[in-house]
């Protein structure tokens, strides 16, 4: 498969495109600036665009089968989030190239909670977090609400997603924030790379949201 990663210099980023190497996929790492090149894995095709250009994007996406995106807009730029996603649309519209989304928790409904949102409860986003949880809400609205004819899925993560180890499992969900019996929600950045590979080698979710976690 060949596969574009946006974002590829970033902590979820250079792990999927990791990843994708590691199960042999042709892998074309993105990044915003040349100069951060030596940063991106070698045996990537490094490229040098932007997210939110749809003509970048539709460049970078000629003969692909998959674009990914893992950007994440820097502090004071969270407005970029939906932005990017609404390019992304506009770049792969009409391509045939399938999209996949890193987002985020903050959308996901609460257990047991009668529909709260995970941003809404302090258990799970904390204020520190709030603007780029409520950012991610917002890129899901724009990838939901911007008529395309992408094939696009959108996979939000569990609310605490830090670098720890591949295991190789997770569990999978729709719109509902996934819990561990102590009403914990994790997720290493390196099992959210498998799920995002599983799901773009065997695709079920199609022009919807899905989650994973532990």
């Amino acid at each position: 498969m060949r596969i574009t990663v946006f974002g590829a210099a970033g902590n979820v980023g250079s792990r999927v495109v990791t990843e994708a190497l590691t199960r042999g996929h042709d892998v074309t790492a993105v990044v915003r600036d040349p100069a951060r090149f030596g940063e991106l894995h070698p045996g990537a095709t490094h490229r040098a665009g932007d997210a939110g250009v749809p003509e970048q994007v539709a460049e970078l996406s000629i003969g692909q089968d998959l674009v990914v995106n893992a950007t994440r807009p820097a502090p004071g730029r969270e407005p970029e989030h939906a932005a990017i996603s609404r390019a992304l649309l506009a770049g792969l519209d009409r391509t045939g190239v399938r999209l996949l989304i890193v987002g985020g928790a903050g959308s996901l409904t609460v257990p047991g909670s009668g529909g709260v949102l995970a941003v809404d409860d302090p258990a799970y986003v904390p204020t520190a977090w709030r603007h780029i949880a409520l950012a991610s809400n917002a890129q899901f609205d724009a990838v939901r609400t911007t008529g395309t004819d992408v094939d696009w899925a959108y996979l939000s993560p569990s609310a605490l997603l830090e670098p720890c180890v591949r295991t190789g499992s997770y569990r999978l969900g729709a719109d509902e924030l996934i819990v561990d019996a102590d009403g914990n929600s994790a997720l290493s950045m390196e099992d959210l790379a498998v799920a995002l590979l599983d799901e773009a080698e065997r695709p079920k979710h199609h022009r919807t949201r899905f989650t994973a976690g532990y």
